[in-house]
């Protein structure tokens, strides 16, 4: 199981230490410099260090993905597909709660999931805000003023088959065909709010290449003004360990983040980056 160290209220150290006490033995991630992983799945809910905000579950791949935006302080910034807000709350801590973050979704019920969540977070600078489509005139709004935008979009989930081996039985290729087709859109809408110089990183927690560096070409091949960036430069720069091990090339050179569970020890994950020309 990982977890992930709100650096808004504490330091990974100090909440290892905390845990230790708990009986509780967690060693740090390998890559994400906010993570810690335990064995088993012992009562976290109960313990202060749960309560109070300084830790949330989420998987180490997930929050590479929130890393790899690299949202800074006083940014306006768009979790496209913000679910029940895992992203969200790691991409808040990292803008320091300042700035403005949308966390956007088109199911209300998950959005209120975020709710008490974010309220243990500490965080202020969150705004969720449920939409009906990736065209919602609350997007159109927004358009061209945002500095970055993650879409973690819809996908097959086959990234997490080790904890829901079930899920390859309720996939089909019809249903993969139309996910292909709501990625496309969701990701073109999701482009249009990045001002001149923005991020823009797509990702999934599938394994698929059709979701996955296919949707991440075509999107190139049709958007002359995003250049793809190097997902390995990139967590070089963030100081991530053994960076390039976590990556794959991509079609124009550039890598793209590509996650395995059994060579990473994580969910499967992909994820593509751009910058918007100026």
């Amino acid at each position: 199981l990982d977890l992930r160290v709100n650096v808004l209220k504490e330091k990974r150290a100090d909440v290892q230490k905390e845990l230790g006490k708990a009986a509780i033995k967690s060693v740090a991630t390998p890559y994400s410099p906010w993570g810690l992983r335990i064995d088993g799945k012992p009562a976290l809910t109960k313990l202060d260090v749960f309560a109070r905000g300084a830790v949330e579950v989420q998987d180490e791949g997930s929050q590479l993905l929130a890393l790899v935006l690299d949202a800074k302080r006083g940014e306006m910034v768009v979790d496209f597909c913000a679910g029940a807000g895992g992203k969200t709350l790691a991409i808040g801590a990292s803008m320091r709660n300042t700035g403005r973050l949308y966390a956007f979704d088109v199911s209300g019920h998950r959005l209120d999931a975020l709710k008490p969540r974010l309220a243990r977070s500490g965080l202020s600078n969150v705004h969720p805000a449920a939409i009906a489509h990736e065209r919602d005139d609350r997007v159109k709004r927004l358009a061209g003023k945002i500095d970055r935008v993650l879409v973690d979009a819809p996908c097959s989930g086959l990234g997490t088959l080790r904890r829901n081996p079930d899920l390859k039985w309720r996939q089909s290729p019809k249903a993969v065909e139309e996910l292909v087709a709501k990625q496309t859109s969701i990701l073109d809408s999701a482009a249009r709010l990045l001002k001149p110089g923005g991020r823009l990183v797509y990702a999934t927690c599938s394994i698929l290449p059709q979701e996955n560096e296919a949707i991440a070409e075509a999107f190139s091949a049709a958007h002359p003004d995003f250049q793809l960036l190097d997902a390995s430069e990139l967590l070089e720069q963030l100081k991530v360990e053994s960076a390039k091990g976590l990556c794959s090339g991509g079609a124009s050179g550039s890598s793209y983040l590509r996650l395995w569970p059994h060579l990473h020890q994580t969910d499967g994950f992909f994820a593509a980056i751009w910058a918007k020309n100026d």
